[in-house]
């Protein structure tokens, strides 16, 4: 999910800006440890098919190599997306692609590699996912080697970003084998086949492994940590959408309220609840500056705007106790018929993106559901991609969480909280999660961090291997529709942390505000939150201090 949210509708092709090694010098990094780069090969440097030991459970179909020259990248729109996106000043690479599938499953999981003919800095980097997509399709890769990384994906033999054709079998029964590559199983081995050919190309392997990744991509490196906790000495997993049996169903519960209410809130009503929750809760934090410092402050009380009247589309609409009724459901969450709740609901702050409505053909506004729940919904749990949502009932839903959770958790719910063997084995899993996040709930992210202090004697114990950062205001994955500072390289955090023993106490963060002025933030390690100190310039993150959370 992470760039479905940004779908730029331009005649021209979307330029990528890939963070520069040299932003490395804000986390603190050594001369020497940003400049490690250029690590001699053990051997001359050549692009040509190397052979590869197929992973257990495995055989290699094929292997290919192909040497691409420096200059400007362009990756081809990947639908839904209608545009290209282009990343200029990419250095020369080999580009590896080898083909796996498991014996009698008809599977073909390409593994894509990109190896920078010079400047590497002797590390792998992988990078995850977005939505039902397993994989980059060359931004995230061309950055990485921009900056002297080794990167690699994989596809795990399924579809792009929203295209799920690939998860029920020709008898209409869940592809489990499809499922578990999507899950985990094509992550581990695009990981063991990316140390094979780093190794084989350069002569020697990798000095340092990385997994990259937010939302899908946040995922899947909670589950590298949980069942494959050897494969990566440092994890950044932004927004992670682990508990996914149970999240994923649960951000389909704003239309479920919608439709058992019969009351349909226009995109600028919804906004209305938003801006008026923020201006009630900004100041908590000591600063106004137009974002929540803690959500889990503000007791807002969507009720108070009932008969204000607001501005839609050339129209006067008036907030009825009905359209109040509904947002305080949604930011309650989902619950079952006798009141006990079963997720957590949007953020207090976040976009109503999940609340999506649009006016139908009788003139009357109807549901609009974001399409990641709505295709596990009508297509993993009815096996029926052409279901009509709309039909669902409080009680329905109920029996849908519930299937969801006993059907798939042990495949995909990412929620196992027992990291031990991930921390013996001197792994850092490292994580920030938007407080505005109007995709996967934070409170989910805080809700397992929580879990883990539980199962792995205490929270400082767990900041020794998994640390947790929380940024007000912002959006899933950033997006658009921030408010608040986001950190500005975290990767450099993490490799700090791994190689340096360098552990990150805040994250720096930043963000340009509506005159394009730079605000810059500290954002704090979890469980403690940014306060302003009274005095200084709001927008200058030497203003805020971390002290406590108050809740």
């Amino acid at each position: 999910m992470k760039r479905l949210l940004i779908i730029v509708a331009t005649a021209a092709p979307l330029a990528m800006a890939c963070l520069p090694a040299a932003a490395w010098a804000a986390a603190g990094t050594t001369l020497a440890a940003r400049t490690a780069a250029a690590v001699p090969a053990a051997t001359p440097f050549t692009c040509s098919s190397v052979s590869v030991k197929a992973p257990a459970g495995t055989t290699v179909e094929s292997v290919t190599a192909v040497k691409q020259a420096a200059g400007t990248l362009t990756v081809p729109p990947v639908p839904p997306f209608t545009e290209p996106t282009v990343v200029q000043d990419v250095p020369a690479y080999c580009d590896v692609t080898v083909t796996l599938t498991h014996p009698g499953v008809d599977d073909h999981a390409k593994v894509r590699v990109w190896l920078p003919e010079k400047g590497w800095n002797g590390r792998f980097q992988a990078v995850g996912g977005s939505a039902f997509a397993a994989g980059d399709y060359g931004v995230d890769r061309a950055c990485a080697i921009k900056n002297g990384y080794a990167a690699a994906t994989t596809d795990a033999g399924v579809g792009p970003y929203l295209d799920v054709a690939w998860a029920l079998n020709s008898d209409g029964k869940v592809n489990t084998e499809l499922l578990k590559n999507f899950a985990d199983r094509s992550q581990h081995e695009m990981t063991v086949v990316a140390k094979q050919v780093i190794a084989k190309v350069y002569g020697k392997p990798a000095s340092y492994s990385y997994w990259t990744g937010c939302s899908t991509g946040g995922r899947q490196g909670y589950m590298e940590a949980q069942r494959h906790p050897g494969d990566y000495d440092g994890i950044l997993a932004n927004a992670p959408a682990i508990n996914w049996d149970e999240y994923v169903v649960a951000t389909l519960w704003p239309q479920v309220v919608m439709n058992e209410e019969d009351t349909f809130l226009s995109p600028c009503e919804f906004n209305a609840f938003n801006e008026a929750a923020v201006k009630a809760c900004d100041p908590l934090d000591g600063a106004s500056d137009g974002v929540i410092g803690d959500p889990a402050t503000c007791r807002f009380d969507p009720r108070k705007l009932i008969g204000k009247t607001v501005e839609c589309e050339g129209a006067q609409e008036a907030i009825t106790a009905e359209d109040a009724a509904v947002v305080r459901k949604i930011w309650d969450g989902p619950r079952t018929t006798s009141g006990k709740k079963l997720w957590y609901g949007l953020p207090i702050g976040a976009g109503f993106d999940l609340a999506g409505t649009k006016v139908g053909d009788d003139g009357k506004r109807v549901g609009a559901p974001f399409p990641v729940p709505a295709f596990w919904v009508a297509t993993w749990l009815k096996r029926q991609p052409a279901f009509d949502l709309s039909t669902i009932t409080y009680a329905e839903f109920t029996k849908l969480f519930k299937q969801s959770q006993a059907e798939y958790d042990k495949i995909i719910g990412t929620d196992d909280h027992d990291l031990s063997a991930f921390r013996k084995s001197g792994g850092k899993l490292l994580t920030w999660h938007g407080q505005s996040d109007q995709l996967i709930p934070t409170l989910g992210t805080v809700d397992y961090r929580e879990r883990v202090e539980a199962a792995n004697g205490g929270a400082r114990r767990v900041d020794d291997f998994y640390r947790l950062f929380l940024a007000p205001g912002v959006a899933h994955c950033v997006g658009t529709t921030s408010t608040g500072p986001a950190p500005t390289d975290a990767l450099a955090a993490l490799t700090a942390w791994v190689e340096q023993g360098k552990a990150p106490r805040t994250l720096s963060a930043s963000i340009k505000d509506a005159t394009g002025k730079t605000v810059t933030r500290d954002l704090c390690l979890y469980p403690a939150v940014s306060r302003y100190k009274g005095h200084g310039d709001p927008a200058d993150a030497a203003s805020y201090t971390c002290v406590p959370a108050r809740h």
